[in-house]
């Protein structure tokens, strides 16, 4: 359990009795991977996580009615990254907005043309406007192409996953290298989160080190948060919600640097207790 109360940046509301998966595409959960709004509220409650910034999951495509539903049962608790389609208007925004939504997710091994195809500029522009937050999440051939991309948008970037697939290629794989450099170029923001999806040494997750480390570098304390990705699609091994945290003592040794990223950071960046600032 952390020794900081926390909020949890990265994780899904997984309920297909309530809210059935989309007829195609993305990962499809197994029976034994569910995560309903009232499971999730039991986990955070125990392992001190006040709030949640849900995340729209591949299984349900654009319908958000799990995470919009999550929100609307506890509103002080969830706001939610969602995914929209490139012909949502401007009163479909501001009522997703109403509703708890900050952004809009990109999820690039399930779409990889998102960022290229034709209107994707122009939505990217829109929600650049709108200042809302664009997450990303890709693999390292991924981010080499959408890092440019996304570089020149100006959008409010949000990097799943420490923007890692694995560890094999180094720290200067040429994926990593493009997520570097949109630290040190950009405002984009990184999450510290699902280590366990590219470790060979879970769960301590040491192999990972040196990757945040440099992420620590070019991103800064300030630009860092963490996520859990509860509850742990598609993993060979399934970890507990403990042994995601336990790596950011490690990482962040000083008490007050893990207090910015488990806490201050994404109180400020998504408005939870007070007003988003990206």
């Amino acid at each position: 359990m952390s020794d900081i109360a926390g909020i949890d940046c990265h994780n899904h509301i997984i309920d297909p009795a309530r809210f059935p998966f989309a007829p195609a595409g993305g990962y499809r959960p197994r029976a034994d991977e569910s995560g309903t709004r009232e499971d999730f509220a039991s986990v955070l409650d125990n392992h001190r996580m006040g709030h949640a910034l849900l995340v729209q999951p591949s299984c349900y495509g654009t319908d958000n009615r799990a995470i919009l539903d999550a929100i609307a049962w506890q509103p002080h608790r969830f706001k939610a990254i969602g995914v929209l389609d490139v012909t949502t208007s401007e009163h479909e925004f501001e009522a997703l907005r109403a509703q708890g939504l900050v952004g809009v997710r990109f999820n690039l091994p399930y779409d990889p043309q998102a960022l290229v195809r034709p209107g994707a500029a122009t939505f990217l522009a829109r929600l650049k406007a709108l200042n809302w937050f664009v997450q990303v999440h890709g693999y390292d051939g991924h981010w080499a192409d959408a890092a440019p991309v996304l570089g020149r948008s100006g959008v409010n970037l949000l990097i799943d996953h420490m923007g890692l697939e694995g560890v094999e290629g180094g720290s200067q794989q040429r994926g990593f290298a493009a997520v570097l450099a949109l630290g040190r170029d950009t405002n984009a923001v990184v999450k510290l989160s699902a280590p366990f999806r590219s470790s060979r040494r879970a769960p301590v997750f040491d192999d990972l080190d040196p990757f945040v480390e440099a992420l620590l570098r070019s991103f800064g304390v300030g630009r860092c948060i963490w996520g859990s990705d509860w509850p742990f699609l598609n993993c060979t091994w399934r970890p507990l919600y403990e042994e995601v945290l336990t790596p950011l003592a490690r990482w962040l040794p000083d008490k007050g640097d893990r207090r910015a990223v488990l806490f201050d950071n994404p109180r400020r960046l998504f408005g939870f207790g007070g007003d988003a600032s990206p």
